[in-house]
């Protein structure tokens, strides 16, 4: 299998796959899945004549867990890793979910130059913890409970916490069974210590600062039925502080539009790339 390795970190295995051939976009996945939850977007952006490489964040998928370091400044350098040693030139950032925060990041830690665009999807971007300058975001009380789950009964959790990514319910079953059953697969034999570390990661980095530093354009899709990052705590305020954005509204999409809306993202994705 494919993996990017470091000479001097002898733990360091990120897992990675290639599709296709042309300008690259990288896909950065969102919590607590891996690169396989873009299955319905890789063949899309292939058939429109890009190289696509997906990846797995560190502690995910097949990706190695490494130490304790799960904050963004180590999860972005794994992207870098990634570029740099693939040789990739002129890349598309796509960042679902957590992975909006490794794309800001990477504008503030490694700049622009070697940037084309960026997509935002269903991101976390700016900031998810609700505070008194920013009464939009999740209550702190909401995002402990979640931390303790994780610590306490963490694949119990992760059940729930599909169902609610896909706003799944008795009278709404926006997708199938066997879906929330991969998706728990997948997020079941991640390592319970990453899980833990990228949610503290994702619910406590305020990005805020930083979405100055995009000076890319910048394609920004969000549900305006997401219950697991509102709108107005994420797309909202990123669509106001990136200056060369474009927010694009799906209306009733959940967090996890990729797979119940895949077409109209797909289709969203290819007006972008155009």
């Amino acid at each position: 299998m494919p993996y990017i390795t470091k000479e001097q970190d002898k733990d360091f295995k990120l897992y990675y796959e290639d599709f296709g051939s042309g300008q690259p976009i990288v896909l950065i996945h969102g919590w607590p899945l891996s690169g396989k939850s873009w299955e319905l977007q890789i063949p899309a952006l292939t058939n429109l004549g890009y190289r696509v490489i997906s990846y797995d964040r560190r502690g995910f998928g097949n990706s190695l867990p490494s130490g304790e370091l799960y904050d963004y400044n180590a999860l972005t350098s794994d992207l870098h890793e990634l570029i740099v040693q693939l040789e990739l030139k002129n890349v598309i950032l796509m960042g679902f979910s957590m992975g909006g925060g490794e794309v800001v990041r990477y504008f503030t830690n490694f700049g622009s130059e070697n940037i084309d665009k960026v997509a935002l999807i269903a991101s976390i971007i700016p900031l998810v913890k609700q505070k008194s300058d920013n009464p939009d975001g999740v209550p702190v009380e909401d995002l402990n409970g979640i931390l303790e789950s994780l610590k306490k009964e963490r694949v119990t959790f992760l059940e729930t916490f599909h169902e609610n990514f896909y706003n799944y319910g008795l009278l709404s079953q926006t997708v199938s069974q066997k879906q929330l059953d991969y998706d728990w697969q997948i997020a079941s034999q991640a390592s319970p210590l990453a899980t833990l570390k990228t949610a503290e990661a994702w619910a406590d980095t305020d990005f805020r600062s930083e979405l100055g530093n995009v000076n890319k354009k910048t394609l920004i899709v969000h549900g305006d039925n997401d219950q697991i990052v509102p709108i107005d705590t994420s797309a909202r305020q990123a669509a106001a502080g990136i200056a060369n954005s474009e927010l694009v509204v799906i209306e009733g999409a959940p967090h996890g539009l990729n797979v119940t809306h895949a077409e109209k993202l797909n289709e969203i994705l290819t007006r972008f790339l155009a």
